[in-house]
Parts: C-alpha cells; sequence; structure tokens
C-alpha cells in the first residue's frame, strides 16, 4: 500500500497535479497528449564519414515506427513533433596492442547531439548534447585502418552501430515523457 492509494483513506490520490506519476506515456502536465506525427528530417553530419546520417537517419525513424504509437514523416513542417540531430564525430581508437605494439583491437565511438521538441509549445521534451555510442572490435594488426575505410568496408558495423544507437536514443526519449 502507498500513500494516495485506495487502501490509504484520508490521503488523496497522487495525481501529476499532486507530484504523482501520471500516464507513462503522455503525462497531462507535459503537452505531449497531442504529439501523433513525429517529423524526423535528416541529421546533420559533422563527422568525415560519409554517409552515417543517411543510416542513421534511417535506424531512428525505423525504431520509432516500430513502437507503433506515432506517425513519422521525414519532414520538419506540419508535425506535432521534432527531432533533430548532429552527428558530431566517428573515431576508431586502439584499445589493444600486441607484443610488437600493434593495435589488435579498436573501440568505435560514434557521438551525437539529439533534441526532441513539441512544435505546438515549442518546448524541448528531451535533449542531449553528447550521447554516443561504442563497440569494440578485434582487427587484423597488419593491416592499416582509419575510421572511414573500417565503416565502408564494415557494413555490418556501421548498420549494428546505427540500430543500437537508434534503439537507446528512441528509448531514452520515450521515456522521458
Amino acid at each position: 500500500m502507498t500513500p494516495g492509494s485506495a487502501a490509504w483513506p484520508g490521503f488523496p490520490p497522487l495525481t501529476p497535479e499532486r507530484g504523482g506519476p501520471g500516464p507513462l506515456a503522455a503525462p497531462s502536465n507535459s503537452g505531449t497528449a497531442e504529439i501523433r506525427i513525429v517529423g524526423i528530417p535528416q541529421l546533420q553530419n559533422q563527422s568525415s564519414f560519409f554517409n552515417v546520417e543517411q543510416v542513421l537517419t534511417e535506424k531512428l525513424r525505423t525504431e520509432f515506427i516500430g513502437r507503433g504509437k506515432y506517425a513519422i514523416v521525414p519532414s520538419s513542417t506540419g508535425v506535432d513533433a521534432l527531432l533533430t540531430g548532429v552527428i558530431g564525430s566517428v573515431t576508431l581508437t586502439p584499445t589493444a596492442l600486441n607484443q610488437n605494439q600493434q593495435a589488435t583491437r579498436y573501440a568505435l565511438i560514434l557521438t551525437v547531439s539529439a533534441e526532441f521538441k513539441d512544435m505546438h509549445t515549442n518546448k524541448v521534451l528531451w535533449a542531449n548534447p553528447v550521447m554516443q555510442y561504442r563497440e569494440e572490435f578485434t582487427l587484423d594488426p597488419t593491416s592499416a585502418v582509419d575510421t572511414t575505410t573500417f565503416l565502408a568496408q564494415n557494413v555490418n558495423a556501421q548498420e549494428r552501430m546505427a540500430s543500437e544507437l537508434a534503439r537507446a536514443l528512441v528509448s531514452a526519449i520515450l521515456e522521458a515523457f
């Protein structure tokens, strides 16, 4: 039994107005009840890696569609809410060396800044200026590796990176309101 439940006579229920949680998906005090159409335009890419913004944008749209509550459009106009983002960097950093001091494992790190805004109230509902995805890979130490070459040659890594980051980002947004 908790205060505010029917089992505690004399205590009023915990509503959003009284500090209670209210409905999880659309609290009455957030103004999100009117969000039906979410715009997810192409992310901006400030990294040196070509095409990562297209892959990540598509994965974000797919992840939102998979949640089933919203219509997703690639536009920033005529929408109830807008998800925008900037890919700041994609880096590949050695994390393990062999006895010859050659890198054998690398950490792939993608950094994104994202914002989810209610377009009716112009209120930012969720933002993260530095969201990161990190995954480690074992690579042949005899081959020269840079981020662009690695991701261009390893489509699976690119897809997995985009899917995992999209899942985490959409979950964070939906849990925030």
